[in-house]
């Protein structure tokens, strides 16, 4: 075991997997000699050569025509976009391209992509860098959407997205990347795509949420606590597709829930778990599911980001509303 970074976790995994299989590739801007705006790649190029770890043109739409292309040629890409609200320069490779490769060719040919890009406020960065665009992408079927809150979890997702035959986004929240750090095998392991993980047990309320936000929730669950409520917090790590099954056994346990995320409300995607527990467990319930979630404006600038962006005392509030009601 070793201390790890999210940043060092995310490298270990790219490195695991260069190792592992000669068809992967890592490409974007900056990548390569530089290892990347937050060294994601660092070293990675000097070790296995330019060939399989590159630089490419400042142009998103070439990054993701080259993943496609790669992809029904056998190889497997690990495509970097700088920062997720670039994605709309490639949304077409990725929503009409990869998604659908395997179904418009019968299974003939797959999208082995793993698009990997930060995200997310708490930062200051300019405009475009922060935004919350996973409702996007979960809302575009072929494409699975994996945000993980914690080193561990990034280097076993990570494994696993790039040996997955349909293509995975992989977002990396930037608020996460230093921030703590924790053991983490130096050894490959995976860990499932389409699972959650429970953080953190209780009976009163679930709290389900993702990426940094789950640092927020068990935040609250701690304050909950002194006042005499037990928060239980679901780590989704993957929102596409979600883990039905986890959200509804414990909802049925608490017969209370929140769902928490950084995106607007409009966004993200609460308000599909929050359809889910009310299609599957409503009977369960003794309150309405509510939601914590960012204003529906366009992310603000650095100055108004710290109002702007729910916390743990906007999930305190939210979940003594479903407790007392």
């Amino acid at each position: 075991m070793a201390q790890m970074t999210m940043i060092q976790a995310i490298t270990d995994g790219m490195r695991n997997e260069l190792k592992n299989d000669e068809k992967v590739l890592v490409f974007g801007e900056d990548v390569g000699q530089n290892g990347g705006v937050f060294r994601a790649t660092e070293g990675l190029q000097k070790e296995f050569g330019e060939d399989r770890v590159f630089d490419t043109p400042l142009a998103e739409s070439g990054i993701g025509g080259l993943a496609s292309g790669l992809s029904v040629t056998g190889y497997r890409s690990v495509m970097e976009i700088q920062f997720f609200g670039f994605v709309f320069e490639t949304f077409d490779a990725i929503a009409a391209q990869m998604a659908r490769v395997r179904y418009r060719s019968g299974g003939t040919y797959n999208a082995p992509v793993t698009i990997r890009s930060p995200f997310g406020g708490g930062v200051k960065t300019p405009e475009l860098h922060a935004d919350s665009l996973e409702g996007l992408m979960a809302q575009t079927p072929g494409l699975k959407v994996v945000i993980p809150s914690s080193p561990y979890d990034a280097k076993g997702l990570l494994i696993s997205a790039i040996r997955d035959n349909d293509p995975v986004v992989f977002l990396e929240h930037m608020k996460l990347y230093r921030s703590f750090r924790e053991e983490v095998p130096e050894e490959e392991y995976t860990l499932p795509l389409g699972k959650a993980e429970v953080k953190r047990e209780g009976s009163d309320v679930t709290i389900i949420t993702y990426g940094a936000m789950v640092h927020a929730s068990l935040k609250a669950a701690e304050a909950l606590e002194k006042d005499g409520h037990s928060a239980e917090v679901i780590d989704l790590r993957t929102v596409s597709p979600l883990d039905i099954e986890t959200i509804i056994e414990s909802v049925e346990k608490t017969n209370r829930a929140i769902v928490v995320q950084e995106a607007q409300k409009q966004a993200g995607i609460a308000a599909n778990v929050v359809a889910e527990i009310n299609e599957r467990a409503i009977l369960s319930l003794e309150a309405p599911v509510l939601r914590v979630t960012a204003p529906d404006t366009i992310f603000p600038f650095a100055s108004a980001e710290d109002v702007w962006l729910p916390n743990h005392k906007d999930i305190v509030a939210k979940a003594k509303q479903v407790i007392e009601f």
